[in-house]
Parts: structure tokens; C-alpha cells; sequence
């Protein structure tokens, strides 16, 4: 165990999960983030959080003694088929969702916020993620995956181009977004229902919650996986 330790520990989140998606669970319950912060290693996220890293990683042992199945393999997906889920998996699920998490958050800060004025940011935060990602969709949509496929297509040095420089951009895009429900996460308590919430209220904490599970798998897909083999292209 002391050697999983050290491959462990000194290894980055992004490559952790990466290797094995399952992971994702042991650091989401530990509040780990391993999308925008997937470039740290283990030990470092772990000292950040004040959590001891061998019960961590004796977790992540754990998990790999089960059988893993190939559909969770994202890494060993073809880079045009990886944009085409990712679109019609989780671009989909934000198009649907964010109109909703906009009203409720709406609904909800204009009811209680005498009593919980963390609902005035929230409700601030969360319109211009809305704002920020529906851009960033479209752009993802029409420039880079375009790019990418037509680069596995044709071998264009344009289109190589075009990849280069949307790339830097999403990314910075990723880390305001993901930076933003972080903030929202901590807001909430980690989207703890008060005992004073309406009905309206306590859906709203619970799609807040799915929509941060959804945005984690989402960035982590794209900067640590798509991202990084749409470059080698």
C-alpha cells in the first residue's frame, strides 16, 4: 500500500480519474475538484482539504479491485466520437437545464433572501453562468469540434489553427464557471436544505447539486481529455 501511496499521491487528479472514472465519486464526496483543479496532484488537493491522503488513496484501491466497464473508458474513446457524446450528452442536459436553475434561482432570492441573503449572489452567479456557457456551447458547436473533425478528416492546418486558439479560450471559460459553482457550493453549504425551505427552494439546491455533478464529468472530459488529444491532432 505504501507504493500505491506514492503513484497515487504525486499522480494529478485529472490522470487519476482519467485512468479510472469511477474515482470521480471518491473525490465529489470529499468535495475534490478534479475538473478546473485536475492539475493538482492528489496529496496536494487532499492538504488543501485538510483529508488524510492514505485513507484516500486506500479508497481509490478499493474501487479498482471491481470490475470496470469499457463505456466508462473515456480515454480510449476516438476524439470525433467523444465531441459527438459530449454534445449530445451533457451540451444537451445544460440547454435543458439552465432555463430552469435561472427562474428557480430567480424564485427562490425573491422569497427568502430576508432570511438567507447568500441567495442574492447565487442568483447573481448563476445568470452569468448562463450567460458564459450558452456562448461557450455555440462556439464549441461551430468552431472547435468542426475544427477537430475536419482536421481527422483532411489533416487541415487551418483547421489546426482554429483548435489552438479556441482551446485557450474554453479553458479560461471552464475555470470562471467552475470557479463560479464552487462559489455557489459554498454558499449554499454544500446545497443544504434549511429547515425554512419551500418546495421551490429544496428543487432548486437538489438541480444545483446535478448541475455541478454534470459540469465536473463535462470540463473534465474537455480539459482532460479532449482537449489534450484534440492538440496531438
Amino acid at each position: 500500500m505504501i507504493m500505491e501511496q506514492e503513484k497515487y499521491g504525486h499522480q494529478s487528479l485529472a490522470d487519476i480519474v482519467t485512468e479510472d472514472f469511477r474515482t470521480a465519486s471518491i473525490f465529489k464526496e470529499k468535495g475534490i475538484d478534479f475538473c478546473c483543479g485536475g492539475k493538482k496532484s492528489l496529496q496536494e488537493a487532499c492538504a488543501e482539504k485538510s483529508l488524510n491522503v492514505s485513507e484516500v488513496v486506500n479508497e481509490i484501491h478499493a474501487l479498482k479491485q471491481t470490475p470496470n466497464y469499457p463505456m466508462q473508458n473515456f480515454k480510449e474513446w476516438d476524439v470525433g466520437f467523444l465531441a459527438d457524446y459530449i454534445v449530445n450528452v451533457h451540451h444537451k442536459y445544460v440547454i435543458k437545464t439552465l432555463p430552469q436553475l435561472v427562474f428557480y434561482t430567480q424564485k427562490i432570492a425573491s422569497v427568502h433572501s430576508d432570511n438567507h441573503p447568500e441567495l442574492i449572489i447565487v442568483e447573481d452567479l448563476f445568470a452569468k453562468i448562463n450567460a458564459d456557457l450558452l456562448q461557450h456551447l455555440q462556439k464549441e458547436e461551430e468552431a472547435l469540434f468542426p475544427a477537430i473533425k475536419e482536421v481527422l478528416s483532411t489533416g487541415s492546418t487551418e483547421a489546426k489553427k482554429i483548435i489552438a486558439s479556441e482551446i485557450d479560450r474554453m479553458s479560461d471559460e471552464h475555470e470562471f464557471v467552475g470557479g463560479a459553482m464552487d462559489t455557489i457550493n459554498e454558499l449554499t453549504n454544500n446545497y443544504a436544505i434549511p429547515d425554512d425551505a419551500c418546495n421551490t427552494y429544496k428543487v432548486t439546491l437538489n438541480l444545483l447539486e446535478q448541475f455541478e455533478d454534470d459540469l465536473h464529468t463535462h470540463i473534465h472530459l474537455e480539459n482532460n481529455i479532449l482537449y489534450p488529444k484534440s492538440l496531438e491532432l
